[in-house]
């Protein structure tokens, strides 16, 4: 392909990533440096549009980067008002009795449900009144290193067709340079895997473990919708090795966020977390709550759940990471804004330090994380998500009640997480076959009129964006070994197994794909690698999600 000049633009700091990692950075760099240039870069085609979430936030960041945004019009407007833990048998759910002191982490007093897009789209007006430049649709493509520094990023080149050669709307991508560019790309970023790679920032850490978040938002009848009320579930239907449970969240006006995870450690091949999440639908716990509603929306992203025991090195020369990119989120707790955004607010001082000194790399960041309550409280809950891999679903929350109950979580050990995701799952014949009922279009439903509901784009003259690294290894390892775990475990039918009976081979759908990074986690060869589509491509979340 023909070389085109690209634009140059330069500034103090760029953000990679507008979620709330990287609005709270940015609003916290422009409270500590009035006259910094500050440049937010998102993917999607607006602020809020690539974010899924149950959403319950806990506001104690919020409350210290913008103490009066009660004042403010913030759309935190469903307090929690009751909580409920399900331990469910196929037909049955028993309530956790004495929730407060067998899983005090899980407390939501003071908490709100919201529309996490919503409040990201909130933050960013707060960001631009305070002089952030937010430019939506434009996806981090390509790291700017010089002399071993990150000096930026660049943005994707716009309208090359699959030949590789620039279409009749070719538009050459963007040079955004940068003294500092904190990376808040959210769980498996693209550019961060590269940034591990080149600065080798996993040395000597646990391997990171995911976990798949499933979501769909609901309107239900006003007579089963409990404003406030938050529920969660553990047990049935995943088995006693399998890490993984629900939620169901009733806030704004007849609204449901219904939504489930799997950890990705999960072994048995022929487990599809997106049937899994529709056939608890059946439930009666949860299938009541459902009878006589209209799905609303669907999505689909990975989660890091690796804790403190799974965070890499966080600077590099010119930059961080911050968010649920480096691995912040709190497990144990089901929440991971408020520790998101206390870490972008942790780099931003960070960062404000760095310029004053003149320095290339933000090092007071990472003791500004441990001297703050952010690592207090990841530091607390170590051992619960590994305590589940080690002991299965019940040896782990029975753990989890000593921990929380006798230890107070300052055991002194801490347990680790061994081996990364892609390395547990079993061959196909040596798991056991799992029949999924039929959708039935009403309560629950298939793969593609779910992708339909997230309103996923992209223009399909475009360079396929998942690319195997190894297409020869698809049959011999993949389908002769584990028979396609990709065509279940992707929630958004993007790869699909053609000719399966004569001559199998893999189509990849994808403009199906809705940019949970799935994939590029739990391929047993890690033979998949995402990599960035054009810029406003993938799912358009609406309010509410």
């Amino acid at each position: 392909m023909t070389e085109h000049a690209r634009e140059t633009m330069e500034f103090d700091i760029v953000i990679v990533g507008g979620g709330p990692s990287g609005l709270a950075a940015a609003i916290r760099l422009r409270q500590l440096v009035p006259d910094a240039t500050v440049c937010l870069i998102e993917k999607g085609s607006e602020i809020g549009a690539h974010i899924l979430s149950g959403a319950v936030i806990e506001p104690r960041a919020l409350d210290e980067l913008l103490p009066d945004w009660r004042e403010t019009g913030a759309p935190l407007h469903t307090p929690v008002s009751e909580e409920a833990m399900l331990f469910l048998t196929e037909k049955r759910g028993y309530a956790v009795p004495m929730l407060d002191r067998l899983m005090p982490h899980m407390r939501n007093h003071g908490n709100y449900i919201v529309s996490l897009g919503d409040v990201c789209r909130w933050l960013a007006a707060r960001a631009e009144e305070l002089g952030v430049e937010i430019y939506p649709g434009f996806a981090g493509a390509e790291l700017l290193v010089e002399d071993g520094r990150v000096v930026g990023v660049a943005t994707g080149d716009m309208g090359v067709g699959r030949d590789g050669q620039p279409g009749a709307n070719f538009a050459p991508g963007m040079e955004l340079r940068a003294r500092y560019t904190l990376f808040a790309e959210g769980c498996r970023g693209s550019l961060t895997k590269r940034l591990m790679a080149t600065y080798d920032l996993r040395k000597g850490v646990d391997p990171q473990t995911y976990g798949l978040g499933i979501k769909e938002l609901w309107e239900i009848p006003k007579e089963r919708h409990r404003p406030g009320l938050v529920q969660h579930s553990f047990g049935w239907p995943l088995d006693d090795r399998t890490y993984g449970g629900a939620w169901m969240y009733h806030f704004g006006e007849n609204l449901v966020s219904y939504g489930f995870v799997v950890g990705l450690d999960y072994a048995n091949t022929w487990l599809s977390p997106f049937d899994e999440m529709q056939r608890l639908k059946l439930h009666p716990s949860f299938r009541p709550y459902f009878e006589g509603g209209r799905r609303i929306a669907y999505g689909a992203r990975a989660l890091s759940e690796g804790g403190i025991q799974s965070l890499p090195r966080l600077t590099f020369p010119g930059g961080a990471l911050i968010g649920d990119t480096a691995g912040f989120l709190n497990v144990p707790k089901i929440k991971g804004t408020h520790t998101a955004m206390k870490s972008g607010m942790l780099a931003a001082e960070a960062v404000a330090e760095a310029m004053q000194a003149g320095t290339a790399e933000p090092t007071s960041y990472m003791r500004r994380v441990r001297a703050s309550w952010l690592w207090e409280e990841l530091r607390g809950v170590r051992n619960i998500r590994p305590a589940f891999a080690r002991f299965g679903m019940k040896g782990g929350a029975l753990y989890s009640g000593i921990d929380a109950m006798l230890l107070r979580g300052r055991a002194p050990w801490t347990l680790h997480h061994r081996h990364a995701d892609n390395e547990d799952l079993l061959a196909a014949g040596k798991s056991a076959p799992i029949a999924y009922p039929k959708p039935d279009g009403k309560v629950t439903f298939d793969r593609l009129s779910s992708v339909f509901l997230s309103a996923t784009n992209h223009e399909e003259d475009q360079p396929v964006h998942l690319k195997l690294r190894n297409p020869a290894i698809w049959k011999t390892v993949n389908w002769d070994v584990f028979r396609a775990p990709e065509s279940r475990y992707c929630p958004a039918g993007v790869y699909e197994v053609v000719d399966a009976d004569t001559d199998p081979r893999l189509q990849i759908n994808a403009q199906n794909c809705v940019h949970c990074k799935t994939c590029d986690i739990k391929d047993p060869t890690q033979n998949i690698d995402w990599v960035t589509p054009e810029g406003a491509g993938g799912p358009n979340y609406p309010g509410g999600m």
